[in-house]
Order: C-alpha cells, then structure tokens, then sequence
C-alpha cells in the first residue's frame, strides 16, 4: 500500500471531513474502530428491535380488539390507538434519520458507520404494512450493526432470520406443500421461494452464482417453519416444515425440524467461493470504483477464503491494496452520503437536528434526499441502492443537489462558517484551487458553501 493518506481515507472510507474531529491515523485505526465500544450508538441512540416489537405487541392486541368489537364504540377507541401507534413509528422514524446523520457527523470510526451502511443495504430489509413498516432501522440496529466485525457467517444468519427479513420476503407466510399445516388445510401449495432466491442471488452466490432452480426451490423447504410472532419473538413453526431432507448444492441437509440446518446452510454459503468472490467485488465497486481494479477483487476474494469470511480480514484486505487507494474512478456519493458528509463539514450542532419537529426534518433532509433520488428506507427493490454513478447523476437529481447545497446548509447551520475555512474543512489539503477561488468570489456564504459541496471534489468518494 502507498503511504498513508488520512484524508483521502477519510473522504473513501469514512463519512468525509470534519473540522472538529481528526482523521484516523491509520489504517490499523481504521480498522480497530469496528470493533471498539460503538459511542454512537450511545450518544445518538436508535430503538433496537427487540425494543420496537413492543409497538407490534400492541398494534396485535388493538386489532384483536377491533375484530372482536365491530361496530360497537370499543373498536372505534382501538382503530383510533393503532393509528395513533403508526404515526408514533412514523415520527420515530422519521427521528431515527436524524440520528443516523448525526452518527455521520460526529464519528471518529467513519469506517465503520460506511460499512453499517454498506451492510443494511445488501440485507436490504423494511416491512411492510402497520408499525413494522417503520422497523428497518431498529431492524439494522440490532440484526447487522452488532455484526459488522464478526464473520459473514453471523452477519448472514443474523439478517436473514431477522424478522423484518422474513415479513420483508413473505418468508413467514411459506409452508411446505407436503407439512402437517398444509395437509389439514388440504393444501398443495403454500411455498414462497422469495427467501431462498434472494439469499442465494443478492446476499450470497450472486446473480451469476452456481445454483440452479432446484437448489433455490430446495433451499426455500429448508426455510419452511422460520417464523415469528410479536409477543413471542423467533419461532420455528414445525408444522409449516416440509417433511424430509433438503440437498442444496450437492449437500444434503437433514433433521428439517429444528432450526439446526437452516444455519448450517448459510454456514455454508457463507463460505463457498462464489459468496467470497460477490461479496469481495460488491465492496470494492462500493468503496472504490463501479469498476475496480480486478487485482483488487482477486485480492480480497483470497483473503476471503483463506479466513473463511473473516469480515475484520476481509476489510484489511481492501485496505492493504494499491488499487484501493488511486484517486482514478472514484464514485459518485449517493444523496444519504451526500448530505452526511456536508453535515460532517458543517460539524452541524447535534441539538439542531435532535430538537426538530418531524415536519422539518422531512423539510430538510427527508424530502431533499428523495428528490435527490433516495428516499430514506423505501429501497427500490430487495437488491438496495444501486452503486453506478448514473443512478444519481439524473436530471432531477442533480437538480436535487443543487437545491440542497445553496439552502440546505443554513438551514442546519444558521450561523454558516467563513467559506475559506470552510473549505478547508470540507476537502483539507485536496482542494483543488479553482474550488478554493470560487469559494473566496462568491457573493454570499451561502453561494460560497454551495459551490464547495457541489464542486467534483466534494461530490466524489
């Protein structure tokens, strides 16, 4: 690896520059911030999901309520509770968004937060109707955050037996065609292979994998009986199991009533050379080009399998290699990354954010990122946010980013920095000089600041 740049590092890896907080010094840094005590966790919280299943707890009685009470005043007063409980997840998640930009802004393991991001969008996951369709970042916050330095192996099991995961791809309404539910429903079907294809496709083997329809098929009878219930939390439903062994990519999986040979398939994928060579590309086209270096994808896919999915290894990995670090074909930052990193820059008062109302911070952040072309938590499919760099270089978008970087700023900052230091604070020692000048003639400090973050400088990796 050339010498260390803690800037560049910053601004690739981390959550871009900040006046009030130093770089990281290296890349051992770098990484012993995945694994350190997570203070933004702490000082920004978000509801876990072992604490937002209380709201589903809730919502299920009220509507146990409503069906038993119809058309009588006791079931108006509950219909009038669970909306009141859906507008409390909404305001929640809407605060949550806060939060996450916060730990943006004031994290001194950017690293890590970039691979929290990294990792909720490749288990991309959100509900679907009701409370739990406010849940994905209780869902990130309990499911992958605590996983992102462990092995992949944890991660994938983690994620995909999440319940989010499992209402996400309808995996809690999949029965075997042949278990004891489907038999007294006098049903043949019943079986959602929603699961078992995403695993296989996006969170593991990818699209080009070496699977085939009947692995899928064969992977989604394993899946049969994962389940779970509000009050109860994870369930395997045996009656819902088909019956008999399941062989999935030439291995035979027995024992199908217990939990036991769903994880010991994603063990398994977890592990194959395939997951090693799609999760090690997936990285390097998100860190560091939509079209790395194929010494650099080799690299981290040998690191990979020799670990056995080490995340801490795999990252190091990325890091030690040259073609991580050339400044060629840097991407473009989504509207999410955009706004996080120019909050950074700004070193907006957390009180700012933590004490909006949530029609501004829908005003403010929320809405901006849509029109920019990402809208917080409604992904566009189960395969997240795409990385290529004309996903956001639209018309609109564009447009977007504009809006947002002449106004955007002083509504988060009234008090604007001296444009000079501004960028300063923003690029540091990689300004170019036709953004130092630009800064300095323009008219206002607003103008001046809206001409940094909209400067290639800023906009890129």
């Amino acid at each position: 690896m050339r010498a260390f740049q803690p800037e560049f590092a910053e601004i690739r890896f981390g959550c871009g520059l900040s006046p009030v907080i130093a770089p990281a010094a290296s890349v051992e840094a770098m990484l012993a911030g995945i694994t350190a005590p997570d203070a933004m966790a702490q000082r920004f919280p978000i509801e876990p999901f072992s604490i937002f299943r209380e709201r589903m707890v809730a919502s299920d009685k009220l509507r146990t309520t409503l069906r038993a009470n119809r058309g009588k005043p006791e079931a108006k007063e509950a219909q009038k509770e669970r909306n009141l409980l859906k507008k409390q997840a909404r305001i929640d998640m809407t605060h949550w968004l806060g939060m996450s930009m916060l730990r943006r802004t004031y994290t001194e393991t950017g690293f890590f937060e970039r691979l929290v991001y990294f990792w909720g969008d490749h288990f991309t996951a959100t509900g679907k109707a009701g409370v739990v369709k406010r849940a994905t970042s209780p869902y990130i916050e309990d499911g992958i955050r605590p996983f992102v330095g462990s092995r992949f192996a944890d991660l994938l099991i983690s994620a995909v037996t999440h319940p989010v995961m499992l209402q996400f791809l309808d995996q809690d309404r999949s029965m075997g065609p042949g278990s004891e539910r489907a038999q007294k429903r006098g049903k043949t079907a019943g079986l959602n292979e929603n699961l078992a294809r995403e695993v296989m496709e996006l969170h593991t083997l990818g699209v080009d994998g070496p699977y085939t329809q009947d692995d899928v098929r064969q992977l989604a009878e394993l899946f049969t009986g994962l389940s779970f219930q509000p009050k109860q939390g994870a369930k395997f439903r045996k009656d819902y199991v088909e019956p008999g062994a399941e062989t999935v990519l030439g291995v035979t999986y027995d024992d199908a009533y217990s939990i036991k040979p769903v994880h010991a398939v994603l063990e398994d994928l977890s592990v194959h050379p395939a997951t090693a060579r799609h999760l090690s590309w997936k990285l390097a086209v998100h860190f560091v080009s939509d079209t790395p270096d194929p010494a650099l994808i080799d690299h981290v896919t040998a690191r990979y399998i020799e670990t056995e999915g080490d995340l801490m290894q795999v990252y190091a990995a990325l890091l030690e290699h040259p073609a991580a670090w050339t400044p060629e074909g840097a991407n473009i930052k989504p509207p999410v990354e955009f706004v996080g990193s120019a909050m950074r820059a700004l070193a907006v008062d957390p009180a700012v954010v933590t004490e909006m109302p949530e029609k501004r911070v829908r005003n403010v952040l929320l809405t901006p990122m849509a029109v920019m072309g990402q809208t917080w938590q409604k992904f566009s499919g189960p395969d997240g946010w795409p990385e290529e760099d004309d996903a956001w270089l639209t018309p609109q978008g564009l447009s977007g980013r504009v809006r947002w970087a002449m106004a955007g700023p002083e509504m988060l900052r009234p008090d604007l920095p001296d444009p000079r230091a501004f960028v300063d604070a923003a690029l540091g020692s990689l300004a170019p000089e036709d953004v130092k000048f630009a800064a300095g003639a323009a008219e206002s400090k607003s103008e001046a600041i809206g001409l940094v973050l909209m400067s290639p400088a800023f906009q890129r990796r």
